[in-house]
């Protein structure tokens, strides 16, 4: 069993399956899964959500060595997947969102979560107007740092930043929003994000109080970014890598028969506009 952490992000634009890539990804799902997929209206989130589920079972596979076709994966009451059958305590999270499908690993145990944001300007409205609806989720203190940033595409960058990782922090301790967000206060440090270097300087508050937890950020390119929360500081810092299709399915193994008529069913979906 390998203790290394891993950070893969898969870039779903640079992904147009076959008809023979849909026939493979899709037999290689708990069926389960398979059924929750074929829910999606939309193409892209179907894809962004299977890639996520093959994320983590390469992940699973390669850090305990259990079997590929072996793992069993169940949802907890919140809806939350966790590893029915691993004799090893690991921890991993996934997320997506615009336009990658990322998984945060850690082979140490710990409460874990990672969240991808796409920094893009609201539709129909100005960004005041934008903010205004948005008022409850972040605190005086970390408006006050959104909104000292210079030109709106910095305060626009700014907000998704704390979104980002309130949303990592949330779902490392699988709160969601069950609790009161203004409670939970970032406080940032670094303001500048960049795809070749972490930043892991951020403090987080909860009702004032500081928090001994580890937040690792970057951008995966000039719309994204992405944080990582962590309980324990294992000392790893690792950068984001980009992995392909052919990567994420090296060592898969089929679970289920290939189903064409699903496969044309995925075809048959709408582009989300």
């Amino acid at each position: 069993m390998s203790n290394k952490g891993v950070r893969w992000a898969f870039n779903l634009s640079k992904w147009e399956p076959s008809h023979a890539d849909m026939l493979l990804a899709t037999s290689c799902v708990q069926v389960e899964e398979k059924e929750r997929l074929g829910k999606f209206v939309f193409k892209n989130d179907f894809k962004a959500s299977l890639i996520g589920r093959l994320l983590m079972r390469k992940y699973v596979n390669e850090t305990t060595g259990l079997k590929y076709d072996e793992i069993r994966f169940g949802r907890d009451e919140k809806g939350k997947p966790f590893l029915i059958n691993s004799p090893s305590h690991i921890s991993y999270n996934v997320s997506h969102q615009g336009g990658y499908t990322v998984l945060a690993g850690c082979g140490t145990g710990g409460l874990l979560g990672v969240d991808v944001v796409k920094v893009q300007f609201p539709r129909g409205k100005t960004l005041n107007e934008y903010f205004r609806t948005m008022s409850r989720i972040f605190s005086g203190v970390e408006w006050e740092k959104i909104r000292s940033q210079g030109s709106e595409t910095s305060q626009l960058a700014m907000f998704f930043r704390h979104w980002c990782l309130k949303e990592s922090y949330l779902k490392a301790v699988g709160v969601g929003v069950t609790i009161n967000l203004q409670d939970v206060c970032f406080k940032i440090n670094s303001d500048v994000l960049s795809k070749d270097r972490l930043v892991d300087d951020t403090e987080v508050y909860f009702r004032g109080e500081k928090l001994d937890w580890e937040f690792q950020e970057m951008l995966l390119d000039e719309e994204h970014c992405v944080a990582v929360a962590s309980e324990s500081n294992t000392g790893e810092k690792i950068l984001f890598k980009e992995i392909d299709f052919h990567e994420v399915m090296k060592n898969a193994v089929s679970l289920l028969d290939p189903d064409e008529n699903y496969c044309t069913s995925f075809f048959n979906k709408c582009d989300k506009i």
